[in-house]
C-alpha cells in the first residue's frame, strides 16, 4: 500500500490515499504542456555511492511518470510522490520536479536500481546506499498510536539531539502529515529539540490524524542520524474546551459547542498569580505529590506546602494545573487563594478528569500575568500569522 503526502509550506493535510501495486502512475508537476524532452534524474546520480537510506528520488518528466524501485535481488520497493516547492535547472530556470518517497526506509549499504518511464521514455539510475553510522538519535511522538486526544492536541515530534537550523529544513521534508476531512495545518520548530504540527484552526471532532515521520537515515548534524521511521495513527475526540474567567471566578466547560456544566473556582492569589492564555492538557493523573520545593520554596516555610493532590491536569511546565482542592472549597467562586492553579472541588474534579483527553483546550482570562511562550503546549498561544514563521520551509 501507498499514501500520498503533500508537503507545502503551509500543509494542506489531506485524506489518506492508498493505492496497490509499486509502480503506479501520476501526473508530473509542470507536465500540462508535455514537452520531447526526456527524462531527468536529478538525484541520486546514476552511480552514485553514500547515498542516504532516507531516499529522495528527484527527478523531471514530459508527462505522467511510474517510478520502479528495486534492491539488487529484484525486489521492488512501493513509494509515492510528494509535492515539493519549485526548485532550479542547471540553466538557473525554475523546475517543478517532482520527490518520489520510497514507503520505508532503504538498507545501509545496499545497491539499488530507479527506473522512472514517461511517454515511451526511460531513466535509470543504479546507486548504492551509505554504510551503518555509529550514532544514531532517537526520535519520539507525545501522541501515541491509536490514541484519542483533544481538539487543540498538536502532532509533537521530541528529538534526542540538537537539530541545529541549517538541518531543520531537510528534517521537516520529511515529516508527512495528513488528517481525514483536510484541515490546513503547518509545522512549526518549537525549539531545538522539538516540532509541532498545528492545524488554523481546531481539528474538526472526530478527525483521524496520520504522520509518517520518515527520519530513519537523515542526517541531524554533526555525527547523528535518524535512528529509523516513525508512524502514528490518532483520533480527535469531542470538542471539549474549558474557559477559566478570573472575573466570574467560573470554569464553563462546553461540548461540541454546548455548554455542559459551569463550576466555581479558585485561581492565584495575587502573591502568586494565575497564567493567562491559551493552553491545552497536556498530562492528566489521579494524584500527584505537590512539593514547593521543587521551585525553591521550602516545604516548613510559610509558603511552603507537600501535599496529595487528586485528579491534577496539568497545563503548564512551571506548575499550573486544574485539580482537586477540598480544602479552599469556601473560597471557590468568591476569591482567589491557590499558588497559580485552579482549584475546584474535589467531586468536579473527578468528574471533569473523567471526561478530557490530553489536548483539550484550556483558556484561561483575566488575570494579572500572561503565559511566557513554550511554557506549555502553548501554540494556540500565537497567532496563525506568527506561528507559520516557525517553519524552516
Amino acid at each position: 500500500m501507498r499514501v500520498r503526502w503533500l508537503i507545502p509550506l503551509v500543509v494542506t493535510a489531506l485524506a489518506l490515499s492508498a493505492c496497490s501495486g509499486s509502480g503506479s502512475s501520476w501526473k508530473s508537476p509542470g507536465s500540462d504542456t508535455p514537452s520531447a524532452s526526456s527524462i531527468h534524474i536529478a538525484s541520486p546520480a546514476d552511480g552514485a555511492k553514500d547515498v542516504p537510506t532516507a531516499l529522495d528520488l528527484v527527478f523531471s518528466a514530459p508527462s505522467t511518470a511510474t517510478v520502479t524501485l528495486k534492491d539488487a535481488s529484484g525486489t521492488e520497493i512501493s513509494g509515492s510522490p510528494a509535492t515539493d516547492t519549485a526548485t532550479q535547472s542547471p540553466s538557473g530556470a525554475p523546475t517543478a520536479d517532482t520527490r518520489w518517497i520510497p514507503d520505508k526506509q532503504l538498507k545501509w549499504g545496499a545497491e539499488y536500481t530507479a527506473t522512472v518511464t514517461s511517454d515511451g521514455a526511460t531513466g535509470t539510475v543504479k546507486f548504492t546506499t551509505m554504510a551503518k553510522p555509529s550514532s544514531f538519535a532517537r526520535v519520539s511522538s507525545q501522541v501515541g498510536d491509536n490514541q484519542v486526544v483533544g481538539v487543540g492536541m498538536p502532532m509533537i515530534l521530541s528529538f534526542a539531539v540538537d537539530i541545529p537550523k541549517d538541518k531543520r529544513a531537510e528534517v521537516q521534508r520529511r515529516l508527512f502529515m495528513s488528517s481525514d476531512p483536510p484541515q490546513e495545518g503547518v509545522w512549526n520548530w518549537f525549539s531545538s529539540k522539538e516540532i509541532h504540527y498545528r492545524p488554523k484552526e481546531y481539528w474538526q471532532a472526530g478527525t483521524k490524524l496520520s504522520l509518517r515521520a520518515a527520519l530513519g537515515g537523515v542526517s541531524f548534524g554533526g555525527k547523528s542520524y535518524g535512528e529509523k521511521d516513525l508512524t502514528v495513527d490518532a483520533t480527535v475526540g469531542k470538542r471539549l474546551i474549558m474557559e477559566v474567567d478570573n472575573a466570574t471566578k467560573k470554569m464553563t466547560i462546553t461540548e461540541d459547542g454546548t455548554v455542559i456544566k459551569t463550576m466555581p473556582v479558585s485561581l492565584g492569589k495575587p502573591s502568586n498569580p494565575s497564567d493567562s492564555g491559551n493552553f491545552i492538557v497536556m498530562v492528566k493523573n489521579e494524584w500527584e505529590w505537590f512539593d514547593s520545593s521543587t521551585y525553591g520554596v521550602p516545604v516548613d516555610s510559610p509558603d511552603g506546602y507537600r501535599t496529595k493532590v487528586q485528579f491534577p491536569q496539568r497545563i503548564t511546565w512551571s506548575g499550573q494545573y486544574i485539580h482537586a482542592a477540598p480544602w479552599s472549597v469556601a473560597d471557590q467562586g468568591k476569591r482567589n487563594v491557590s499558588h497559580g492553579c485552579v482549584n475546584i472541588s474535589l467531586e468536579l474534579a473527578q468528574w471533569l478528569y473523567g471526561i478530557t483527553h490530553i489536548g483539550d483546550p484550556v483558556i484561561v482570562k483575566g488575570t494579572e500575568e500572561h503565559v511566557k511562550y513554550g511554557d506549555g503546549w502553548t501554540d494556540w498561544d500565537l497567532p496563525w500569522d506568527q506561528y507559520v514563521k516557525g517553519s524552516a520551509l
